[in-house]
């Protein structure tokens, strides 16, 4: 049942300067081609299956490993996943064609599975916690994370390589993160790797026994250890196996095995990083440290975090 996939390795090389709060390449009509082609996807319905509303969604965060974790997800035979991020709950442009609009495009489910979708920009997104509440109050949600740093470099890195590859100009990660010799706490990608903050938000809303929150740093050394704490929470039956999964040696990161075939991330993602100035990560480490405790005391949990 795979799709694609797998997760993304942090590769620190040196690369050219780069920019800041530019919108990513997953814009409007990037999403209204990738719903044309999901359409088609799911346009054969198999005898006995419906399409469902979402009994759980993957949240966030941006740049945290979701799409890895969704298609390695895929793997599970009581698992579909929806093929593209809809953006229901933080666009306000989707969010007004109301819930029937949203059910037709998940794909067909049997009643046995599970049907997830992920929207990395909902665990931000003032409104996404009281909107998904509304339409299912006991919802199962997965938020994967990373250390809060790493997220800020890749987040940067991604805007970073949509505006070569749309001949835009770009700036250096420390001439961004550094504004008139301070740390420029307004920079979106940091603002998205407050993690306190945008839980608190959703925990008005959601116990957090409903909300599991899968390791990113983990899931790209050792995938099986979380995906069998996902299935757990879930109620899955054990299905996910380490055969899998491989090592793929080029490409320095797990690659998927299902159904007789293999399937790796697309090539936009691991992409280098910049090496970034020693005292600019020390100003980000430092930064982040009081949010990550706060995040942990919320959570009950603590990761690996600088």
């Amino acid at each position: 049942m795979a799709v694609y996939l797998v997760a993304v390795l942090l590769l620190l090389t040196p690369c050219q300067p780069v920019p800041l709060d530019f919108p990513p390449l997953s814009n409007s009509s990037l999403f209204l081609e990738e719903l044309s082609n999901t359409t088609e996807h799911y346009s054969i319905q198999p005898p006995g299956t419906i399409r469902r509303t979402p009994q759980t969604i993957i949240v966030g965060v941006r740049k945290g490993g979701t799409r890895a974790l969704l298609e390695m997800l895929d793997i599970h035979p009581n698992i579909v996943v929806a093929a593209t991020e809809v953006h229901f709950f933080d666009w306000d442009e989707n969010y007004v064609k109301e819930i029937e609009w949203y059910r037709s495009l998940m794909p067909f489910s049997f009643e046995n599975q599970i049907t997830i979708e992920k929207t990395p920009g909902y665990f931000t997104s003032p409104l996404a916690a009281e909107r998904i509440h509304s339409m299912n109050s006991s919802i199962k949600l997965l938020l994967i994370l990373r250390d809060p740093t790493e997220r800020v470099i890749s987040d940067y890195t991604q805007v970073y390589y949509n505006r070569l590859e749309n001949h835009k100009p770009v700036q250096p990660f420390e001439g961004i993160v550094i504004k008139n010799g301070a740390l420029n706490t307004k920079y979106k990608a940091i603002q998205r790797s407050l993690y306190d903050i945008h839980m608190e938000r959703w925990l008005k809303h959601f116990s957090l026994n409903q909300i599991h929150i899968v390791d990113g740093n983990t899931l790209i050394k050792t995938p099986l250890t979380e995906l069998q704490k996902v299935e757990r929470f879930l109620n899955l039956p054990p299905r996910i196996v380490s055969s899998n999964f491989y090592f793929n040696q080029t490409k320095g990161f797990y690659c998927i095995r299902s159904d007789g075939r293999e399937r790796c991330l697309h090539e936009s993602k691991g992409r280098p990083h910049p090496i970034v100035n020693e005292t600019v990560l020390e100003q980000l480490y430092s930064y982040f440290r009081e949010h990550n405790q706060r995040f942990y005391t919320m959570v009950n949990q603590t990761f690996d975090w600088h």
